[in-house]
């Protein structure tokens, strides 16, 4: 049963990281690129790593997996972060359909 759910748990997330690298390349700006990936490939890839830890219990492949699953979660959100700070600081150009900049209006009011 368990082994059932552990491939469940991989086939969602194999689908989430697929999703991920379709909005890589489907998405028009490196913003809306970082929030497909972040978002999804993050969740993908946890879920694969549960599965995997499902499958293997509490051995040494099943706490490698909890480890990368905890090291993901901690590292990718604040990679992306990172990343779109710094594109929008050097001056990458929203997509012209965005609908706002925070980032820009925190700026301006910081400047006031």
């Amino acid at each position: 049963m368990s082994s059932n759910v552990a491939i469940g748990f991989i086939i969602v997330g194999v689908t989430f990281d697929l999703l991920g690298c379709l909005g890589l390349i489907r998405l028009p700006d490196i913003y809306n690129r970082l929030q497909a990936a972040t978002k999804s490939v993050t969740l993908g890839t946890c879920m694969i790593l549960i599965g995997v830890f499902l499958e293997f219990g509490f051995t040494s492949g099943g706490i490698k997996a909890l480890l990368c699953l905890f090291f993901i979660l901690l590292t990718s959100p604040t990679a992306a972060h990172a990343l779109s700070r710094g594109s929008h600081i050097s001056g990458f150009k929203l997509w012209k359909g965005s609908l706002m900049d925070k980032l820009e209006e925190k700026r301006r009011m910081d400047e006031n």
